[in-house]
């Protein structure tokens, strides 16, 4: 079971419907439990793993909603011409690259891993986008401690 340390919650019901209107999205359930609860924080434990083929990864933070260092609307400003549209940054990596939740009926609510160093000009090539889950619940149940 995950747990979560700096987190920066609780939230209420009405600030993330604000945050929705104002950047035009629907949350998924699940993640919305998340920062009503927490609003972001980091996860103990913060492995997971990208690909048979990439490997392991490190999931440094969730960002939260409100005025804290690595906000939400911070990284979706600074990232809204680098994902893919339907994509949005809830948490990144050590090396800068984002973890994303969906956001159109296409990948809502699954969990992908954006890959900067293999970033593409172009916004309709996600060879640099990893699926890492269906669902929020889903991943953080699949994150890991390296066995002692």
């Amino acid at each position: 079971m995950v747990q979560f340390t700096e987190t920066n919650g609780p939230l209420s019901v009405e600030i993330i419907e604000q945050f929705e209107l104002k950047h035009s999205i629907s949350l998924p359930e699940q993640y919305r439990s998340f920062l009503l609860e927490f609003n972001g924080g980091r996860p103990i434990p913060k492995l997971f793993k990208i690909s048979d083929e990439q490997g392991p990864d490190i999931l440094r933070m969730f960002f939260g909603i409100g005025e804290m260092y690595n906000n939400l609307a911070e990284n979706i400003h600074i990232y809204e011409d680098r994902l893919p549209i339907g994509l949005m940054p809830i948490g990144n990596d050590p090396g800068g690259n984002v973890i994303c939740i969906g956001t159109d009926e296409e990948y809502y609510g699954k969990i992908y891993f954006w890959d900067h160093e293999e970033e593409s000009e172009d916004l309709d090539d996600i060879s640099n986008v990893y699926l890492l889950a269906d669902s929020f619940d889903d991943f953080l149940s699949e994150m890991y401690t390296t066995p002692e």
